[in-house]
């Protein structure tokens, strides 16, 4: 490539920037023309094209990518010094191609309309909303496991094996399609990470690759976790960029399924995050609902913790922290720690229906 390409090229991150930023200032645009215009095109042909292969080709793109920098930084540590000017020309052009194809691909989807917009639900709600929401989880959570486990001091074993989950979890769409059409989720690229066990000690279950579309698990996550992390990378998939919205969509699509166990799942996923939340607001009254959910339901609970506490290191805060920092880069300005609207989700659209 000529150097004055490359020039171009890099410098073309700057007109970029400029046009997220003006972008976002627009989210209806953003809605209509792009995650509900371009964006379903593109990913749709994207897991036409990725989605059948039985590996992950974006894990396999990744890998690569890794090694081919490396390798590019040893070949070319001299030029740091001895010809800096195109060697950071070098890295800005290839920074800008990767941006452009990471907002092109994916990530505009972090500027389009808030989720409780595009459902037409309130955006706050009440302490008391909130206990009045979680006492009819904690019922519906104490009536499924019932269903699951005959026992309520017993956890719920998934009968299913993870694979069989993956080709499960779209149905749940499947049905959540009756109420919202434009849900619908085909064809599906759905795969196992390749990179599970360094992915599981950076303390993330699951991820979406941008370039591919392809939602990837971590398969090393306990069973129970498995309806909702799946149906949360879907959401994902279907342009739900901001963490709490997929975890919305994520769980009531398990919530919908027909299948007894996704909904055990997902009815006590969104339990878990009212009863964080009230924790946060009231302890006491914590304290007082604490008891009156099945001991097999706080059982799964901990079976999900005590894993993750097993893989504990020190390197998981720096990841997390990292991942943190992108998201407020992108438009999410609570980062990780967005519990207070994804319950706003839950109570709104509860009361609701």
């Amino acid at each position: 490539m000529q150097k004055n390409t490359k020039l171009f090229i890099a410098l073309a991150l700057i007109p970029q920037i400029i046009l997220i930023n003006i972008l976002a200032q627009f989210p209806n645009f953003v809605e209509t023309v792009y995650s509900n215009g371009i964006y379903q095109w593109l990913s749709a042909l994207s897991r036409y094209v990725f989605g059948w292969l039985p590996f992950s080709f974006g894990d396999i793109l990744y890998a690569a990518a890794i090694i081919f920098i490396i390798r590019w930084f040893i070949v070319n540590r001299m030029r740091m010094l001895k010809d800096f000017k195109n060697w950071i020309i070098d890295i800005f052009a290839t920074i800008s191609v990767l941006y452009f194809a990471f907002h092109l691909l994916w990530a505009f989807n972090y500027y389009r309309l808030p989720l409780h917009e595009n459902l037409n639900l309130k955006a706050d709600y009440s302490t008391e909303e909130l206990i009045q929401i979680t006492e009819e989880l904690i019922i519906k959570s104490n009536t499924l496991h019932l269903k699951v486990a005959n026992q309520d001091s017993l956890k719920v074993v998934i009968p299913y094996s993870k694979k069989e989950i993956l080709k499960m979890a779209p149905l749940g769409y499947a049905q959540l399609q009756k109420q919202y059409p434009h849900l619908e989720y085909h064809p599906k690229s759905i795969k196992m990470s390749l990179f599970s066990l360094p992915l599981t000690y950076m303390g993330f279950s699951g991820y979406l690759n941008p370039l591919t579309n392809e939602a990837h698990i971590d398969e090393l996550i306990p069973a129970y976790k498995f309806p909702t992390t799946v149906s949360h990378e879907i959401a994902h998939q279907l342009g739900y960029a901001a963490e709490n919205e997929a975890n919305f969509m994520g769980s009531l699509a398990a919530m919908s399924h027909e299948d007894k166990f996704f909904k055990y799942c997902g009815y006590t996923f969104a339990l878990r995050h009212c009863l964080l939340e009230i924790f946060r607001r009231d302890p006491e009254q914590y304290n007082t609902l604490l008891p009156t959910i099945n001991l097999g339901i706080l059982k799964n609970y901990q079976e999900v913790q005590d894993f993750w506490n097993g893989y504990q290191n020190i390197t998981e805060p720096v990841f997390k922290e990292t991942y943190n920092s992108f998201l407020k880069a992108n438009n999410q300005q609570d980062g990780m720690k967005s519990y207070s609207y994804v319950v706003a989700l839950y109570v709104n659209y509860f009361l609701e229906n």
